[in-house]
C-alpha cells in the first residue's frame, strides 16, 4: 500500500511538473527535460559512433597525411552534430558553444571554426515573440515606445538578442531582448547537466566537474537580470573614465526591465572581424592592448571584471582624426575579487614572471592548489607549456610548435585538470575563463607576441600587490618604504621592457610601445 501510495505520489508530482513546465514555457515542448535530456543523449552517442565508424575501425600511422585528413574530416563531422544540438537546446547550451569557440590555443581547430558562429549568430526567435516578452514586461506595445524595430537582429546569443531600433525621441538604440522560454529552460538543462555529471563521475571517478554545475547555478540566475546588467555597465562606465577609448552604451531606465534592456546604439566592427579591421585601417595590436590594459586593470587593481569578453561582446572602430575605440557589450556577467584574491593572484603572475618556482609554489597554494599541481596551475593561468614558463614566459615568443604542444597534451593531464578546477578558489574559476577568452582574442589578431601585454601586466601586479601591503601597514614610515619600493620597482620594470624594445623593435618603436 505504501508502496502504491509513494508511487502514485511520484508519478502525479512529475505530471504536475511537467505541466507546470508546459504552462510556464508557453507549452513549449522543447521545454520538457526528458526532451531535451534524451536529444542530448542521442547527440554523445551519435558523435561516440561517428569516431568509432569513420575514425577508430582500423590501426592508423598517425604522423600520416591521410590520418591527419581522416581526423579532421570527422572532428568537422563530430562538431556540426554538437552544434546542432546546441541550436536545438539553446539557451545554456549555446554558453557553452561559445566557450568552445574560444579556446583556439587549446581544441581542434575544426571545433573551435565550427562554434565561432555562436558568438554573434546563435539561434534566433521570432519578433513577434519578442513583441511579447516586451509587452509582458514593461506592459506597453513595442508600437508605442519605438518609432522603428529592425526585424533582422543585430546580434543572438544564448540567452537574449538584439535589435536596434528608434525611440519615440528619434534616438537611435539597442533593444535587448531575453529569449522569451530561457528562464524554464535554463532550469530544466541546470537539472540535466546536474544529473549528466553525477552519471560523468560514475563511470569516471578522476574526472570531478561538480564545480561547473555550482558555478553555473550561482551565474546563471545573474545573467538572466538584465537590471543588474545594467547597473554594472554604469558601474565599470564610472570606474574607468579615464580611458577616453572606452564606450559604454548608455542605459535608457525607462524602457527597462529584468527581461528588457535598451540601450545607446554605437555601432563597430567584432574584434576578430580582420576584413573590417583592414578595411578601417585599425591597428589589430593597438586593439590587444587596450583589450589587455582594461582587463589587466580589471583583475588586478579594481577586482570589477567583465567576465564574458567573447569577440561578440567586443566591438572595435576608428573615427577620422581619432584613436580607435573598444566598445564593451554584455555587461550580465562580473567576478568580483577580494582584496586578498588580487593580491595571491598578482604575487603569482610576478612569482611567474620571474620563474620563482617557490613563489609559484606558495601562491597557487594561497588560492587553493595543492602540492605540484602548481606547476599544472601556472600553465592554465599563463597557457603556456611548463617548458616555456621555466625559460621565462615573457621571453619566449609564442609559437605554432608551442600550440601544437600544448593541444596535444592535454588529454594527457585532463584528470589533472579536473582536480585543479575542483581545489582552486571559486574566484578563479571565472579568471581562468576570462584569460581562455582573452587568449582567443589575442590569438585571431596574431598579437600574443606583443611587447607591451606582459609590461601592463606586471605594472598592474606591482601596484596590487604593493596596495594591499600599504593597506595592511600600521604606521606612516612603513608605508612611505613601500611606496619608495612600488615606484622604483616600476622603473626598473619600465627600463627593462624599453631594453626589450630596443632589441626588438629600435628606439622609437620601442618608446611608442610603452607610451
Amino acid at each position: 500500500m505504501i508502496r502504491r501510495v509513494l508511487t502514485y505520489s511520484v508519478l502525479g508530482a512529475s505530471a504536475v511538473g511537467t505541466g507546470l513546465s508546459l504552462h510556464t514555457n508557453d507549452y513549449d515542448i522543447n521545454s520538457l527535460g526528458i526532451v531535451r535530456l534524451s536529444r542530448s543523449a542521442l547527440a554523445v552517442i551519435d558523435v561516440a559512433m561517428t569516431y568509432k565508424r569513420e575514425l577508430y575501425y582500423r590501426e592508423w600511422d598517425k604522423n600520416s597525411p591521410e590520418y591527419k585528413a581522416e581526423k579532421s574530416r570527422v572532428h568537422t563531422m563530430a562538431a556540426q552534430r554538437l552544434l546542432q544540438l546546441i541550436c536545438v537546446n539553446k539557451g545554456v547550451y549555446i554558453k557553452v558553444g561559445q566557450h568552445i569557440g574560444a579556446l583556439d590555443y587549446l581544441l581542434p581547430k575544426e571545433f573551435v571554426q565550427t562554434m565561432k558562429v555562436l558568438h554573434s549568430n546563435a539561434p534566433q526567435n521570432p519578433i513577434e515573440d519578442l513583441y511579447k516578452v516586451i509587452k509582458q514586461d514593461l506592459k506597453r506595445n513595442a508600437e508605442d515606445i519605438f518609432d522603428d524595430f529592425e526585424r533582422e537582429p543585430l546580434g543572438t546569443a544564448s540567452l537574449a538578442q538584439v535589435h536596434k531600433a528608434k525611440l519615440k525621441t528619434g534616438e537611435v538604440v539597442a533593444v535587448k531582448v531575453q529569449h522569451p522560454y530561457v528562464k524554464g529552460n535554463s532550469r530544466v538543462d541546470m537539472a540535466t547537466m546536474e544529473l549528466a555529471v553525477k552519471v560523468l563521475a560514475l563511470i569516471f571517478p578522476d574526472f570531478k566537474i561538480q564545480w561547473l554545475v555550482d558555478e553555473s547555478k550561482k551565474n546563471l540566475p545573474i545573467e538572466l537580470d538584465f537590471l543588474n546588467e545594467g547597473k554594472n555597465a554604469e558601474k565599470v562606465q564610472q570606474q574607468f573614465q579615464k580611458y577616453k577609448w572606452l564606450r559604454i552604451p548608455h542605459i535608457h531606465w525607462d524602457f527597462c526591465s529584468p527581461r528588457v534592456l535598451v540601450m545607446e546604439y554605437i555601432e563597430g566592427g567584432q574584434v576578430n572581424d580582420l576584413e573590417y579591421i583592414k578595411r578601417n585601417n585599425i591597428n589589430p595590436f593597438s586593439i590587444a592592448n587596450k583589450i589587455g590594459q582594461l582587463y589587466s586593470e580589471m583583475i588586478f587593481n579594481t577586482g570589477f571584471v567583465h567576465s564574458d569578453p567573447h569577440p561578440g561582446n567586443i566591438l572595435v572602430r576608428k573615427q577620422p582624426g581619432k584613436d580607435v575605440e573598444i566598445i564593451l557589450l554584455d555587461h550580465g556577467l562580473y567576478a568580483n575579487l577580494t582584496d586578498k584574491f588580487r593580491y595571491d593572484y598578482s604575487k603569482l603572475w610576478l612569482s611567474i614572471l620571474s620563474v620563482d618556482r617557490v613563489g609559484m609554489r606558495k601562491y597557487s597554494q594561497n588560492l587553493g592548489i595543492k602540492g605540484d599541481l602548481y606547476g599544472l596551475f601556472a600553465c592554465m593561468v599563463t597557457g603556456r607549456p611548463w617548458e616555456t614558463l621555466a625559460k621565462g614566459v615573457n621571453k619566449v615568443k609564442y609559437s605554432k610548435e608551442e600550440k601544437d604542444t600544448l593541444q596535444q597534451n592535454t588529454s594527457l593531464v585532463l584528470p589533472h585538470i579536473s582536480d585543479v578546477l575542483e581545489q582552486v578558489d571559486r574566484q578563479m574559476l571565472l579568471i581562468l575563463k576570462t584569460n581562455d577568452l582573452i587568449r582567443g582574442i589575442e590569438s585571431t589578431l596574431h598579437t600574443q607576441n606583443r611587447m607591451t601585454s606582459f609590461w601592463v601586466m606586471s605594472k598592474c601586479c606591482l601596484r596590487s600587490s604593493f596596495g594591499e601591503e600599504k593597506t595592511l601597514a600600521k604606521t606612516k614610515t612603513k608605508r612611505l618604504g613601500l611606496v619608495l619600493r612600488e615606484r622604483w620597482e616600476i622603473f626598473k620594470l619600465n627600463v627593462y621592457y624599453l631594453y626589450l624594445g630596443l632589441i626588438n623593435f629600435g628606439l622609437m618603436a620601442a618608446i611608442k610601445e610603452l607610451l
